[in-house]
């Protein structure tokens, strides 16, 4: 059995699962699943922590992921060659880390793709700004956990180096980012009907009024 596959059967199972493991399985899982999304670390490497994984779901939910119930994961894996590994129900082994370690729900056949999408737009990691002078961490500004679980900062925050735009930081502020980062991100970044576009174009075109209004009233609304 692909222990990648093992890891992918515990994320589409999370809302099964999460409450019935331990602090000292949540641990370790933690540390094993570090290693096995960080792309920088041997393959060889990843596949025995991802092996480690497998086994110490077994050990904690053996009515869930015991040998004989990880055997029969095989006949639900698709895509075994798949460059994010074995797909079980729509869900890939780097989906559990994303649940585990990075707290948000970006994952699986609906949202997966939209997180994939939010983080394919232009990003800037937290050593360029700081090395440019700004700060990664500036209350409200976008931060998305990508690849690795490290913070990618939508490039559109920022007008000139890493300079926020007033406005994002406002319309952020309205829009929660603290908390929904996904979901601040994908107001920018998707069309909307009320503003005849999508709302990042419009930044820099004097419309800065128009964009915050339309963002309170959306969470009036709410």
């Amino acid at each position: 059995m692909n222990p990648y596959a093992v890891l992918a059967a515990a994320a589409a199972a999370w809302d099964r699962i999460a409450a019935r493991l331990d602090r000292a399985a949540r641990e370790g899982l933690t540390e094993l699943l570090r290693v096995v999304r960080d792309r920088d670390t041997a393959e060889r490497e990843r596949l025995a922590a991802a092996a480690r994984a497998a086994a110490l779901l077994g050990e904690a939910l053996p009515d869930e992921f015991g040998a004989a119930q990880q055997a029969r994961l095989a006949p639900d894996v698709l895509d075994e060659g798949a460059p994010t590994g074995p797909v079980v129900q729509g869900f890939h082994a780097e989906d559990l880390a994303v649940l585990l370690m990075d707290g948000h729900r970006m994952v699986g056949p609906v949202l997966g793709p939209v997180r994939e999408r939010l983080l394919a737009a232009p990003a800037l990691d937290a050593d360029t700004v700081l090395r440019e002078g700004g700060d990664p961490y500036a209350p409200d500004l976008i931060r998305l956990a990508g690849a690795g679980g490290r913070p990618r900062l939508p490039r559109f925050q920022f007008s000139e180096g890493t300079l926020p735009w007033l406005v994002v930081l406002e319309v952020n502020a309205l829009l929660a980012a603290d908390r929904d980062p996904w979901g601040a991100a994908d107001w920018w970044l998707s069309g909307n009907a009320w503003l005849g576009a999508r709302p990042v174009v419009l930044l820099g075109t004097g419309r800065d009024g128009h964009l915050a209004d339309v963002a309170r009233f959306l969470m009036e609304e709410e």
